[in-house]
This record gives structure tokens, sequence and C-alpha cells, in this order.
């Protein structure tokens, strides 16, 4: 349940408090936002920098990676993985995969993140990686014989441990560089400007 000061909606899983007044700014650069993004291909190395360059610790970036135990990715992002016959991916899995992704065409195929529960905000997306079955390149390194395979192996033990730090990580990243001042607006409507 996310609260949004007298109102609030369901989408599973942990709660928090939406802090109500933030500013957003009045226009919005694609390239830029994109630039600070984590991409799928992306290994633990650069997760961890990109995740760094906003304030976040490691514990915090797998944290904030669980939200991937709901939705779905585009096959582009990850027939690499698929079809790279690695150690760090369950072969069964993989061969599943395979079935609606083909090594080329269907690029925008869907697959869920989570395939045990993928409409349900749980752990399971940490015991998948255990499992070597992250769909994308940028999950499964999170549990690669890496620092993170520790946090990740708690995570798929203890889903409160989970939901309470994905919580706190969720309330920091609302924190981020807020505007101020005159900078930005405070929209009546989330969808439109003023």
């Amino acid at each position: 349940m996310i609260l949004l000061g007298k109102f609030s909606f369901s989408v599973g899983g942990p709660s928090w408090t939406v802090k109500l007044g933030r500013r957003d700014s009045t226009t919005a650069s694609r390239s830029l936002a994109d630039s600070d993004l984590p991409a799928p291909f992306d290994h633990l190395d650069r997760l961890i920098t990109l995740f760094s360059n906003k304030g976040f610790t490691p514990r915090e970036m797998v944290a904030l990676s669980g939200a991937h135990t709901v939705g779905q990715a585009q096959c582009f992002t990850f027939q690499q993985r698929i079809y790279s016959n690695g150690a760090d991916i369950n072969a069964g899995f993989a061969s599943a995969r395979r079935r609606r992704c083909p090594r080329t065409g269907r690029n925008s195929n869907l697959a869920p993140l989570d395939l045990v529960t993928p409409n349900q905000f749980d752990n399971n997306y940490y015991k998948n990686l255990v499992r070597k079955k992250g769909l994308l390149i940028s999950d499964q390194t999170l549990f690669n014989g890496s620092s993170t395979d520790t946090i990740v192996k708690e995570y798929s033990k203890n889903p409160r441990t989970f939901s309470s730090d994905f919580s706190a990580a969720m309330v920091k990243m609302g924190d981020l560089s807020p505007l101020t001042g005159q900078d930005g607006i405070i929209r009546r409507v989330c969808s439109s400007i003023n």
C-alpha cells in the first residue's frame, strides 16, 4: 500500500509514506534520465557505481532491485543472457525463455522478471537469483560469486528484512535531489503541468 496524503492504492508488498509537496520539473530530458538509469546488460561494478553516484549503498541497491519481483521485460533485454550457455544461468530456465524469445526477431515479446510469482510483490526474485534464474544480466550479477551474494541470500530467506530495507530505500529515493525555492512546481495532477 502506498500512501499519498489521504489517498492510497494497493500494489502489494511493503508500504511506506510518500512525502507530499515534492516539486517536479516543468521540463524533461530523456537522454539525461537514461544516462543515470541502469541497463539490463550492466554488471555489478557498473550498478554499484550508478547507485553510489546517487548516494545508495550496495545493500540499498540490492533491495531496490527487488522491485523486479513484479513486471516484465522485452526479449531484446535478455536474449544475450538466455543464449549465452554460461555457468550463471539455469539451463532449463534458459531453454524455457527461448521458446518465446528466439535468437532473432520478436524483440518485443515479454517474459516475467519473476517467473514464480510475477504479479505478487515478494522475495521470490531473490530465490530465483540463488537458483540462477535471474532474467536480466543486471539481475543475476547480484548473485554471481560477488560481494552482494550474502545480501541476496539474506533477502531470499527473510522476506521481512527485504520489505523493511526496500521501504527505507524507496523513502531515500524519494528524497533524491529535490527542487527547492522557485524551481519546479507542485503538480495538482501528476500527469500534467499546472
